[in-house]
């Protein structure tokens, strides 16, 4: 078997993912753990000694990686992904950089590019942005909106809270975010009794109607993803089907197997 041919096979196996997952998990703990003074006062070189063989691992797994896919490794972004970080990693090790080691914690990110549920999650996310930013958009121009009346309305009233644009957009977004509105409401309410009526609207409208559109889109994202990720497995598996067929492997549908529906209603 060739060299790249068994670098393929190493970093594909099970056992080496999970191998570079235990990896990411032990990194981050030690990263953990450095936030400790206590700790780094007894055991500080042996945290940075399994902290720089952790970073010495997920290199060689690049470059494994990287040498097993040859330039075709640039074509996932999820390889992409995994590269810029583990090169960010090695720019703030270095001495010029060291005041960006905090920013080391950003390896424990590389979890979303090896587990698979959690990169179809993100898959599924980075699909909703286009809906996400239509949702955006419109919940700014209700904030927008209600700012401008809510300014006329109360500035008077509660110059702290609506005295401005400024404050009362900051002020709506709290109120939106449901933390502490009846303390905002009820003084205005007790010289404008009416008051009631501006903030049950808006309540109505930002909290229960334009945020839950949020998690409608993503949701919806996320189904849509998980669809699609099977769609490309059944064609793969049809596509195998056709070659096993073509190459004297499988037998060919008769008339009487034609009314057993496999694979999504397609026969054998």
């Amino acid at each position: 078997m060739p060299l790249r041919a068994r670098a393929r096979t190493l970093v594909d196996h099970k056992r080496f993912q999970y191998f570079i997952i235990g990896v990411i998990a032990l990194n981050g703990l030690t990263l953990g753990l450095e936030t400790s003074r206590w700790l780094m006062e007894r055991i500080g070189e042996f945290l940075h000694v399994v902290d720089h063989t952790t970073l010495g691992i997920f290199v060689l797994e690049i470059a494994l990686r990287w040498f097993a896919e040859g330039m075709k490794f640039f074509r996932n972004p999820w390889n992409v992904f995994d590269f810029v970080l583990v090169g960010f990693s090695l720019v703030t090790a270095a001495g010029a950089l060291s005041v960006l080691r905090t920013l080391r914690m950003l390896r424990v990110l590389r979890l979303i590019s090896t587990v698979p549920s959690m990169r179809k999650v993100i898959e599924g996310l980075l699909r909703a942005v286009p809906g996400i930013a239509s949702i955006a958009a419109l919940l700014g121009l209700i904030i927008f909106v209600a700012g401008v009346m809510a300014t006329m309305f109360f500035r008077d009233i509660a110059p702290d809270h609506f005295g401005d644009l400024a404050a009362t957009s900051f002020t709506l977004f709290q109120i939106m975010t449901g933390e502490g509105w009846p303390e905002i409401a009820r003084p205005i309410m007790e010289r404008a009794p009416v008051a009631w009526v501006f903030f049950l609207i808006y309540i109505l409208v930002s909290s229960f109607a334009v945020l839950n559109l949020f998690i409608a889109v993503i949701v919806k994202a996320v189904e849509q993803q998980t669809e699609d990720n099977t769609d490309e497995l059944l064609k793969e598996v049809r596509g195998l089907r056709e070659d096993l067929r073509a190459a004297g492997l499988a037998p060919r549908p008769t008339s009487s197997s034609a009314k057993t529906p496999v694979l999504d209603g397609e026969v054998c």
